[in-house]
Formats: C-alpha cells, sequence, structure tokens
C-alpha cells in the first residue's frame, strides 16, 4: 500500500507530506485549495508528463516522493522478476524531480525510464482520474474490462494467440511475397549468387577490422611515433636521476629523515630505468613496412565498402551472407517453398482460428458472470430499473487478442431497449458505472491502493450515499485514497486530510493535514452548511458521521 506522500516546491506546495493508511482516505477542501494537485504529483510519480511550470515560483526544482510497503510474497516475487530490489521491510520508494531542464525519475535510488516505471507501478496503484470515465465511451475499453476481470483464465489463451498470431502476420507477409513470375526469380537468383561470391570472396572474420585498424594507425603515425619516443628518451636520460640519488645517499647518514628520500630516490631511478630500457627496445624492433602499409589500406577499403552496402559491422555483413544464401535457396526451389509455406499458413490460420474461438467462447461466458455483478453493483449505485448486457461481434481479421468486438449495451429507464453504452449513459452516469466495474475488477485484481479523483462528480442526495457505500466495501479489501466535495462520502472516511490555501508574504501556499474526530466533524459541517454553518449543521454532521461509522459496521 501507499504509506507516503511527500511534494515539495510543486506549484502551490512549498512542502507537504501526507501518511495515508489502511481502508478509506478521504481528501476534501475548497474549491481552489489544490485538491487536483495532490493526485497530480502522484501521476507525475508514477510516469506522467511533468511541466517545468508546475516548480514553485522562486524554487529551482520541484520534488515529489510516493513510499510504498509491498508485503505480499507473490506481489514481491512478480517486482523481483522485472530486478527490483526493495528495502528493509518491503520498503519501494519512487521518486521524482523536476527541473527546468529535465525530469528524472527513481525507484530506490536508481534512475529508470517512464516506461519500466508504469510497468513496475501498476503493480501498486490503480487512478481513477475526474475523465477515465470518459474511457468508457469507446468499445475496445469493454473488452479489455471483461479480460481484466477474467484474466486468470483469459490471459494463457491471449498470450498464446499473440504468440501465433505473430507467425501468422509473419506467414502471410511472406507468401505476399511471394509473386514473382519466372524471370524475376531469375534475375533475383543472379544478383544473390553475385552478391554471395563478393562476401564469400572477402573471407572476412569477427573481429578483424578492429586488429587491422590498430595495425593501420600504428603505421600511419609511425613517424610522429618515433619523434615522440626519441623526445621522450632523450629527457629522461638528461634527468640525472642516478646524480641526485648519489648526492642524497653520501648525507642520509647524517639525518634519517633523509632516508625516505633517498628510497623514493631509488624506486625513481628503478623505474625511470626500466621505463628507458622499454622505450629503446621499442625504437629498436620498430619498422615501417611499406608493402604491409599498402596490404592493410587495400583490405580496410575493401571493409569499409562492404560495411557501406551489407552492414556497419562484420557480424551483421556475416549474417547478411547467411541472409543471401537462404533467399538463393528459396529462389531456386521457389515451387516448392511456396508450396510448404502456404501449408504452414494454412496450419497456421487453423490454430489461430481454434485458439480464437476458445477465447472467445470463454470471454462469452465471463462476460455473463461480469455483466451480472456489474448490473448489481449498478443496483447498489441507485440505478434503479437497470438493463445491462454485453453484445459480441466477430472481427473481419484476427489480432493479437482474438477476433472479438464486444460492447457494453444499457437501458436506464422501464420499457427503453438496451443500446450502447456511449450513445445512453450521461457523465455523472459513466461515472457511477465505472465505479461499479471498479468494485466489480477490486474483487479479481491484486492491485493494493485504488485513488479516485473526485469521483462524485454530477451526482447528490441518495445517489451520493450510494456510492460513499461503494467506496466503502472496495476499501475493506484495499487501500482506497479519494478526493470529493460531497459530504455523504466524506463522512466514511476511515482517514480524512484537509486541503487549505493561504497567502503569506504575496506568495499563496496549499496544506495538508490528517484530522481528528471533531476536525472531521468541523470538515462535514463546512461540505454540508455551505456560506453559514450553524448549530444545527454541526448536529448534521455529527449524526452523519455516526451512521456512516454504524453503515460500515
Amino acid at each position: 500500500m501507499l504509506l507516503e506522500l511527500r511534494v515539495k516546491n510543486l506549484a502551490l506546495i512549498e512542502k507537504a507530506e501526507v501518511c495515508f493508511k489502511d481502508g478509506l482516505n478521504i481528501l476534501t477542501g475548497e474549491t481552489g485549495a489544490g485538491k487536483s494537485i495532490i493526485i497530480g504529483s502522484v501521476n507525475m510519480a508514477l510516469g506522467g508528463k511533468a511541466s517545468r511550470d508546475m516548480i514553485r515560483q522562486g524554487a529551482d526544482s520541484a520534488y515529489v516522493e510516493l513510499i510504498f510497503a509491498v508485503d505480499e510474497p507473490e506481489k514481491q516475487k512478480r517486482l523481483r522478476e522485472l530486478d527490483v530490489d526493495l528495502l528493509e521491510d518491503g520498503i519501494l520508494i519512487i521518486s521524482k524531480k523536476i527541473t527546468p531542464a529535465r525530469s528524472i525519475s527513481k525507484i530506490n535510488d536508481e534512475t529508470v525510464t517512464a516506461g519500466r516505471l508504469k510497468e513496475i507501478t501498476s503493480l501498486l496503484i490503480d487512478i481513477h482520474g475526474q475523465h477515465e470515465h470518459q474511457s468508457l465511451l469507446y468499445k475496445s475499453k469493454h473488452l479489455q474490462i471483461l479480460d481484466d476481470y477474467a484474466k486468470s483464465r483469459t490471459a494463457p489463451l491471449k498470450e498464446e494467440i499473440a504468440h501465433v498470431f505473430h507467425q501468422y502476420q509473419s506467414l502471410s507477409k511472406k507468401l505476399a511475397d511471394m509473386n514473382l513470375d519466372q524471370e524475376g526469380r531469375r534475375r533475383e537468383a543472379d544478383f544473390c549468387r553475385y552478391e554471395i561470391d563478393e562476401l564469400e570472396g572477402a573471407c572476412l572474420k569477427e573481429g578483424e577490422e578492429e586488429i587491422l585498424s590498430a595495425r593501420y594507425r600504428r603505421l600511419q603515425h609511425s613517424q610522429k611515433i618515433m619523434e615522440n619516443l626519441s623526445e621522450a628518451y632523450d629527457t629522461m636520460e638528461n634527468a640525472r636521476i642516478d646524480a641526485a640519488l648519489k648526492s642524497v645517499s653520501q648525507v642520509a647518514e647524517y639525518d634519517g629523515e633523509l632516508t625516505g628520500i633517498r628510497d623514493q630516490l631509488y624506486d625513481a631511478d628503478a623505474i625511470v630505468s626500466d621505463v628507458l630500457h622499454d622505450v629503446r627496445r621499442y625504437m629498436d624492433e620498430f619498422s615501417f613496412d611499406e608493402e604491409e602499409f599498402v596490404r592493410l589500406e587495400e583490405r580496410l577499403d575493401l571493409i569499409h565498402n562492404l560495411q557501406a552496402k551489407y552492414g556497419s559491422t562484420i557480424q551483421e555483413i556475416l549474417g547478411k551472407l547467411e541472409e543471401k544464401r537462404r533467399r538463393l535457396k528459396e529462389l531456386e526451389n521457389y515451387d516448392l517453398v511456396k508450396q510448404n509455406t502456404e501449408k504452414e499458413w494454412k496450419a497456421c490460420e487453423a490454430q489461430l482460428e481454434e485458439l480464437c474461438g476458445k477465447l472467445s467462447d470463454l470471454r462469452r461466458k465471463e462476460a455473463g458472470k461480469l455483466v451480472k455483478r456489474i448490473s448489481q453493483g449498478l443496483k447498489d449505485l441507485n440505478f434503479i430499473d437497470v438493463q445491462f448486457s454485453m453484445e459480441f461481434r466477430r472481427l473481419d481479421q484476427y489480432g493479437a487478442g482474438g477476433y472479438d468486438e464486444a460492447e457494453f449495451m444499457i437501458s436506464t429507464n422501464p420499457g427503453m431497449p438496451v443500446r450502447p453504452l456511449g450513445m445512453v449513459a450521461s457523465g455523472g452516469e459513466l461515472s457511477r458505472i465505472m465505479l461499479a466495474i471498479k468494485a466489480v475488477l477490486a474483487d479479481t485484481d491484486d492491485i493494493p491502493t485504488l485513488i479516485f479523483d473526485e469521483i462524485d462528480t454530477g451526482i447528490s442526495g441518495r445517489t451520493a450515499q450510494k456510492v460513499s457505500e461503494k467506496l466503502s466495501y472496495i476499501a475493506g479489501s484495499h487501500q482506497v485514497i479519494c478526493i470529493t466535495h460531497l459530504p455523504q462520502i466524506a463522512a466514511m472516511a476511515d482517514t480524512h486530510f484537509e486541503i487549505a490555501k493561504e497567502a503569506s508574504g504575496g506568495l499563496t501556499t496549499t496544506s495538508i493535514k490528517e484530522l481528528d474526530e471533531e476536525q472531521m466533524i468541523a470538515e462535514l459541517a463546512r461540505l454540508l452548511g455551505g456560506a453559514e454553518i450553524t448549530e444545527a449543521v454541526f448536529d448534521n454532521a455529527r449524526e452523519m458521521k455516526r451512521l456512516a461509522g454504524a453503515k460500515k459496521g
């Protein structure tokens, strides 16, 4: 679960630390207090875009840190498979530093890419943003929801289908490319033979270019090498370290401190003597061979020309040679290869058809269960006479996820036929439908922390009460963090935080603090009372908190 959120110099926040707890964590505050910044900071830390404009005025950088506790052995195992090492007590720290030049994301002090960050954090947290319910307008989201609900059954089949589908694509492309006439095949075969002869005649060896280049550079700069070595030799020879050693040795017996200097001169003299010997030997053995130089130059020119045509390294060139040999063999046995490819393609298509059929049957079976549970969830959220179903259609082509297209269908009024969800539901209804779906998925997924950003948009009254009960239900098995402006939802809080904004010294600052029981009631009274908060409003707030506690049991 998410233990702590730490924010520094982000927008209106100078410094904030929030310690989240189990159950339902509620965040409330006046409009404009900075509630969206809190969720925005979490999104940024999880890999979302971070604009330099978000850096607080007068600060050099902004910083966001999330501290997670990962207790479940299965979750720890999956993180290890992603090469993530947890800290002591299963702690995982995710941070993001935002500067005017760039943003840096880290996991336990190891810099990571946004893609890797999202892959890892998707195991730990799920954010339902203010506009996520709009994704229900897209049919592709509906099938994804079904597959998420039944992933323990569908995932193995989908993985197998994806593998076979890629084979099918490869064979389809190969067949599409096999449309040469006899003359075209003859011309391509001749050209393949020419390229094979050229590459085989070069007799290339891996690592050859590096060795030849080193020898060529040595000969190419031979004059410079000899001049510099000669100058170095003369300089070291004239250093007269031996004379210095003799002078110090003659007086070392008069002062014990001089023995250290004498010993250093001994070492220096020995080192210089060894270096002089090695330099002289190198100079004596060095010779410039004009024929070898020309031979190296010609060989390197050949290698570089082949690299320009076939690949940047000798390894790539040799790989291209094998590719040309395979292609020539195909061309020389064209009819047989095409016949065998067609057989492979048909067998692959039959396998893909069978697997996709199994997946489709499984999806339809699981869809019945999902629809039943979502329907009940919708009734719990004050959709009184709702009808909810899922309609399937077969696509004209295969895909890595099968051949199904699925769409949620709904009727929210008695006597009206079910129609596509995106054509019927309003914004507020979409929000509640997504909450019902999240509640169903919460029973099947293992993501420990769920964040809801203003899930209460467009609802009030009895419906708001139903939404609060659904959030409390989800919080029974997950850590839930919810931003809201409705007292019915805030009353359900296990832990309640107030977000406030204040001006000081010409700057506006957003702060966040955890509320105790009396402060919770005062905040509920503010949400209930509007402009004037009377004693009756406080009494109403206390009763609302009491009833919420009773509802939670």
